[in-house]
């Protein structure tokens, strides 16, 4: 579409936010539309397509993703737990909590660098 369009950017798109690149098609690539409702994957795709730069070769979805997003949901529900328990003052209980939360997401970081 727009062969000559430069963008300015400070990091490449593949390593931007959600936010940013909502922030980023608002103010430099108007072509893209409904960009409020799309997420990241999403967003990268019409980007690159209004940039003429191949919207799927760059945006490859992680193969590990819903395992990673199951572990998050973990580590929210172990976190609820652990301020429950903070309450009570049983410290070995809070310490197990604790140690589970951190292994996973120990693992959810070595999984998001797998992929």
């Amino acid at each position: 579409m727009s062969e000559g369009m430069q963008l300015d950017l400070k990091k490449p798109l593949d390593k931007m936010t959600a936010k940013e690149l909502r922030e980023l098609v608002l103010k430099q690539v108007p072509q893209v539309t409904g960009a409020s409702g799309l997420g990241k994957d999403e967003l990268l795709v019409q980007i690159k397509e209004a940039l003429g730069m191949g919207g799927e070769a760059g945006s490859k979805a992680s193969p590990y993703k819903t395992k990673i997003l199951s572990m998050k949901a973990k580590m929210r529900s172990l976190r609820a737990a652990r301020t429950e328990v903070a309450g009570d003052g049983s410290r070995k209980q809070k310490e197990l909590l604790r140690r589970q939360i951190n292994k996973l997401k120990k693992r959810t970081r070595r999984l998001s660098r797998a992929s």
